[in-house]
């Protein structure tokens, strides 16, 4: 079992490790070597190295919108899918228009899409958050369908829920990236809770 967190030696930042753990990957050669072949498979390669490029010009300069937005242009991009929670509908509009003025066309759908109730794909009445009364179910798998069908180049998620976020990572035709995580209790950041959490958030976590 990997145990990378928990690791003080970090021999994967040096050229030559000397001291690798018992337990380290790097043990792992033919894994690591099948591993970096794929990086040269044409599906991978160009993304990748723009990515890594866009990771120096950007270090600590540049936003991860602007990031996102330049990994679009780099990699010649027309077509932008954008996945968004109801909850946040103005970071959406925000953010579309930036890619719109960036000269990106952009196919946005909304969490909500729809308009089934939560308890038709299984979900208890007790289990919602106004019990008895309609509550439109979050539909990442449709949203995932709705942007394939309209084949977006690359998809960008913006605030889905934990776990309906990966439903829509799994049936999205097109790479993914992640422009906010959700947390409604932190502003939508939700390193704060790791930050506080041998201080003011000890045993919230959890």
């Amino acid at each position: 079992m990997y145990t990378c967190a928990d690791c003080a030696v970090r021999a994967c930042g040096t050229p030559e490790p000397e001291d690798l753990p018992k337990n380290c990957p790097m043990r792992e050669r033919e894994m690591m070597d099948r591993a970096l072949e794929k990086y040269s498979l044409s599906e991978n390669r160009d993304f990748y190295v723009t990515a890594s490029e866009i990771e120096a010009i950007g270090y600590c300069q540049w936003p991860r919108v602007k990031e996102t937005v330049q990994l679009c242009l780099r990699m010649g991009y027309h077509k932008i899918g954008l996945a968004f929670c109801r909850g946040l509908s103005w970071e959406a509009k925000v953010f579309s228009d930036i890619l719109r003025r960036a000269g990106l066309e952009v196919v946005s759908v909304i969490c909500k899409t729809g308009g089934v109730d939560k308890t038709a794909c299984g979900i208890p009445e007790e289990h919602k958050i106004h019990p008895n009364e309609f509550e439109p179910m979050c539909n990442p798998i449709a949203q995932a369908l709705l942007l394939n069908e309209q084949h977006t180049d690359f998809n960008i998620a913006l605030g889905l829920c934990v776990g309906h976020d990966s439903l829509f990572y799994k049936y999205s035709d097109a790479l993914v990236t992640t422009l906010i995580a959700k947390d409604r209790v932190l502003a939508h950041n939700p390193a704060g809770a790791l930050y506080c959490a041998e201080g003011y958030f000890r045993g919230r976590n959890t």
